[in-house]
């Protein structure tokens, strides 16, 4: 048969239409390299509007550059059928580009490459694989992430741990240890770090050229598939870094793919990366829409991940971002908004989420861009969770300080609460604070040796006690003293001394009770889970609050100073008993064994405009979480003979609370405490501005709150105006 008839045949119409206005889901079927079963050749496709030739080089043909020419359609689109071709034969397109040059490029839809610094692709069949995690599937389907426990472990595979004799670690070897971590540990999710195919080990994987590839450098795509399911097995999800903000100039990759800007955009000044030398989409592009949505979709499909988190969607909104004045060109509206960025990440959510139920995408967003955790229909870029920047900047920086000065920056720990459910939230303690001189977690904290690790354990206890999910970079765990190093395995040996060992039980702890505890994650997105107790204590840097649901409550208390507080007055919204659930503390975490009467009664002392009160005992730099239990509700007194008049009060308010002792009852029980404070308004939520947010709301959140605070703080916050977002950490 004719190439041309083979054509005719064997490739879709539609498909290649669907890619060519920017509908493709699955273009993965459609181009790069596949064995037709039916016709026992390999056909190769490839968008290549302005090439003048193509060809297919390869091991099967001696990479001769006129052996095997290619056949153009009339949508710019190349096809070849070839004989000969066997599974892990190399291979690249030869192409005559509209400059006239000639350039061998990978197949951008490659399932498979060479190990770098080789730069060929793969033919690989990646079909067959015996997938056994039909179970863990199905249970996903059905689950609510929203109001799930969702405690994530950041992992970069290549330095995670690995044997002696390896340049590389394997993805079964990682993945059979990795398993079993996460399951001590208490971890639902592993997100590793980028595994798209990428050329260059330093970028970590943020530099992508295969964006259908699994990383040849830790084993081959079943492989990785083994790796998925093994930690399904184990009940642990897997999300994967996914760069769709921008890729690498190398010359094998998609720049100037066919001599001409294809994937980037015409304009060379908005084409290019000022920061991080890299090109740029032009999301605009119908076929990089097809293109980017249909390698987010791939994962999901043939590799069953859990998630992705979507890297510096911030570079993508913004036309301005990186830019100063006059080095970039507005959209069609005169505003600095990447429109086409903007239906793109809508277009692609709607596709992932509604084609893969119970699957996440993640956005790493740096400002306060609205509606980013909200549905396409009602404004939203339709991500399930958007990591809080902010959160992470100001309880760092917070941390960081001498305890002297923190009195004057109490908001820094306190103001996550005016937005915190403005957004679904991932609180991310990431990769990118532990490299480049930013020092490890526990070498980010203020003061002496016993001190560093004392403010660690009480930062992770805000951090699990808080609402929003949670993000844990490897290594910091157990408090790994040197930053983040690519290069090398963690420091695991340090779990030999006690100080590391116990931060290491402390977080498995923390792990195990955020878990079982559903006050803990149960309502994360409202504040019928949360309230303030103790939110004012500026000149003892501490803070006290309740996360509730139904049936289940835990009281939080912080003490961010090296000196120990007796009587630490709370406030509580009805009466009950307090018990120690964990403290920070604890001489088994290595800290020096204060602790809490077994139990403690509250008092009818009213506290904070809450109607009772409790005194409790806060270490030096501490995190103590209690359970609180309500006090039963008191009996009615029987009813009296109808024949006399009944003399009974009305009940109060404070007595209506429901028999199942609802999160609702508690929060309306001290709702009027919190909504009076004034500058105490990190409870007030705005005049009910966060849950409606939008800019304006952020933007004149009570400006006595915030106004000592300063621009700068502003800024750290992850909520400056959309119209200047902040620049993220740049990219290798």
């Amino acid at each position: 048969m004719e190439q041309r008839e083979l054509i005719e045949k064997y490739v879709s119409n539609d498909d290649i239409y669907l890619y060519n206005t920017g509908n493709a889901q699955r273009a993965y079927h459609a181009f790069g390299c596949r064995y037709i079963p039916d016709c026992g050749l390999h056909r190769f496709v490839v968008w290549a509007p302005h090439a003048r030739e193509v060809s297919v080089v390869g091991d099967f043909n001696g990479w001769d550059g006129y052996a095997s020419p290619m056949y153009r359609r009339e949508d710019g689109v190349w096809c070849a059928f070839l004989p000969n071709v066997k599974n892990g034969d190399i291979y690249k397109y030869r192409i005559v580009g509209a400059d006239g040059n000639t350039v061998l490029k990978a197949d951008p839809f490659a399932f498979h490459a060479e190990t770098g610094p080789a730069t060929g692709s793969k033919v690989w069949d990646i079909e067959g694989y015996g997938w056994t995690d039909g179970g863990y599937m199905s249970a996903r389907s059905g689950r609510d992430a929203i109001h799930s426990p969702m405690s994530i472990y950041e992992v970069h595979i290549g330095s995670w741990r690995k044997r002696e004799d390896e340049v590389f670690p394997n993805y079964h070897s990682v993945a059979d240890e990795l398993a079993d971590y996460c399951k001590q540990m208490n971890y639902t999710h592993v997100e590793l770090l980028p595994i798209t195919e990428y050329p260059y080990d330093g970028s970590w994987g943020y530099q992508v050229t295969g964006f259908f590839a699994p990383t040849s450098r830790y084993g081959t795509p079943q492989d990785f598939m083994y790796f998925v399911d093994k930690l399904h097995s184990e009940g642990i999800g897997v999300i994967i870094d996914w760069v769709p903000a921008h890729f690498p100039r190398d010359e094998h990759g998609l720049r100037m793919f066919d001599g001409a800007p294809c994937f980037e955009g015409d304009e060379l000044r908005m084409a290019e990366h000022p920061d991080w030398g890299t090109m740029i989409f032009d999301y605009s592009r119908p076929q990089v829409q097809s293109f980017l949505t249909s390698s987010a979709m791939f994962f999901f499909d043939k590799y069953h991940v859990d998630g992705i988190r979507v890297d510096a969607v911030s570079s993508m909104l913004y036309l301005d971002y990186g830019r100063r004045q006059g080095e970039w060109t507005p959209n069609k509206d005169g505003g600095n908004i990447n429109l086409g960025a903007v239906d793109f990440l809508r277009k692609m959510n709607s596709a992932v989420l509604s084609s893969f139920p119970g699957a996440i995408t993640i956005a790493e967003e740096s400002t306060a861009f609205p509606l980013v955790s909200r549905p396409p229909e009602v404004g939203g870029l339709g991500f399930v969770f958007k990591w809080d920047m902010g959160f992470m900047h100001d309880t760092l920086d917070y941390m960081a300080m001498d305890p002297y000065f923190r009195s004057y920056n109490h908001s820094r720990i306190t103001f996550s609460m005016m937005y915190a459910f403005s957004e679904n939230f991932v609180l991310a303690f990431s990769h990118d604070e532990v490299v480049h001189g930013k020092a490890s977690m526990v070498n980010k904290m203020w003061g002496d040796y016993d001190t560093k690790f004392a403010s660690l354990r009480a930062l992770y206890g805000y951090q699990f006690a808080h609402p929003g999910k949670k993000l844990m970079f490897m290594g910091g765990e157990f408090a790994q003293f040197i930053e983040w190093n690519y290069n090398q395995q963690l420091d695991w040996n340090l779990l030999e001394y006690p100080s590391h060992a116990g931060m290491q039980s402390y977080v498995r702890e923390l792990g195990r009770l955020y878990l079982s505890i559903p006050a803990l994650s149960r309502i994360d997105d409202s504040w019928d889970g949360f309230t303030w107790l103790n939110v004012d204590d500026n000149e003892r840097s501490s803070v006290a609050f309740m996360r509730m649901c139904p049936r289940s409550y835990v009281v939080c208390a912080l003490n961010f100073t090296p000196v120990r507080y007796d009587d630490f007055t709370i406030g509580l919204p009805r009466p009950g008993v307090l018990k120690e659930l964990i403290n920070s503390d604890d001489v088994k975490y290595g800290g020096s064994g204060i602790h809490n009467a077994p139990e403690i009664a509250s008092e009818d002392t009213p506290f904070l405009e809450h109607p009772c009160s409790a005194k409790i005992t806060l270490p030096p730099m501490s995190a103590v979480w209690f359970r609180f239990t309500p006090a039963p509700k008191k009996a009615k007194k029987a009813a009296k003979p109808a024949a006399k008049k009944s003399a009974k009060k009305p009940a109060k308010a404070a007595e209506k609370a429901p028999a199942s002792e609802g999160g609702k009852a508690l929060v309306k029980a001290g709702e009027k405490a919190v909504a009076k404070r004034g500058e105490r308004a990190i409870a007030k939520r705005g005049e009910k501005a966060i849950a409606k947010r939008g800019e304006k709301a952020i933007a004149h959140r009570g400006e006595r709150a915030i106004a000592h605070r300063g621009e700068r703080a502003l800024t750290k916050t992850g909520d400056e105006p959309a119209a200047k977002p902040k620049k993220t950490a740049k990219k290798k």
